[in-house]
């Protein structure tokens, strides 16, 4: 179980529901883990592509050797899945990747097809080398209609809204509206330079269809 919390709050643990948090990390996803911590079980994720139906994670009913923050082959039984809640949770991507990505271990985790890449070369080639808007698309946009569709929901959720809107995040989830409870925000102030600058010119496609939608969209 890839959970960051093992801390149950008994007054709103519910041992029966499951919330799959995914992202292409530095997207404060260990924070909102934290969070529905409060109120059931939760798996960080940081699998590419999610499935068309819904799976366990990691050795989680599977026999294989999965990583434990990706999507294994072992589909959940359909009666099942009305306790699970998939959340994609994205960022600003140049934040992010200032956050996480010149660690080689986390382009390793979100199947990034080459470990080595240096935030030098994204500038240098003046190309989205990490893959981040092929992993936004994968979560945000419905399958092609001509195929079979997932039997599950996604809720994308815009990190940079998130805390102003913590009461309509638990009114979508259905969850106790409790202030005392509500998580904090904490960044590190980063400097703004001329890289930063060239990475939003290769990535304004992207932060264009961000800026685009709503705080929760569901897919």
């Amino acid at each position: 179980m890839s959970t960051v919390s093992k801390n149950k709050p008994s007054k709103y643990y519910n041992k029966d529901r499951h919330f799959y948090v995914c992202s292409y990390g530095g997207c404060g996803s260990k924070l909102l883990v934290q969070y529905l911590s409060h109120f059931g079980n939760v798996y960080h994720i940081h699998s590419k592509r999610p499935p068309k139906k819904l799976t366990y994670i990691g050795s989680i009913n599977n026999n294989n050797k999965t990583y434990c923050e990706w999507f294994n082959d072992t589909e959940i039984p359909s009666e099942q899945l009305k306790n699970y809640t998939v959340i994609f949770l994205y960022k600003h991507p140049v934040k992010a990747i200032y956050s996480r990505f010149s660690n080689p271990d986390h382009l390793k985790h979100i199947q990034c097809n080459n470990t080595n890449i240096k935030i030098s070369d994204v500038i240098e080639q003046a190309k989205d080398l990490y893959d981040i808007t092929k992993f936004f698309n994968n979560y945000t946009q419905p399958i092609n209609p001509k195929l079979e569709q997932r039997n599950y929901q996604i809720y994308c959720v815009k990190y940079e809204d998130f805390f102003d809107n913590l009461s309509i995040f638990n009114k979508t989830f259905e969850l106790p509206d409790d202030i005392s409870i509500y998580p904090i925000k904490k960044e590190t102030e980063r400097k703004i330079d001329n890289d930063y600058y060239i990475l939003e010119n290769i990535y304004n496609k992207l932060l264009y269809k961000m800026n685009d939608i709503p705080f929760i969209t569901i897919v």
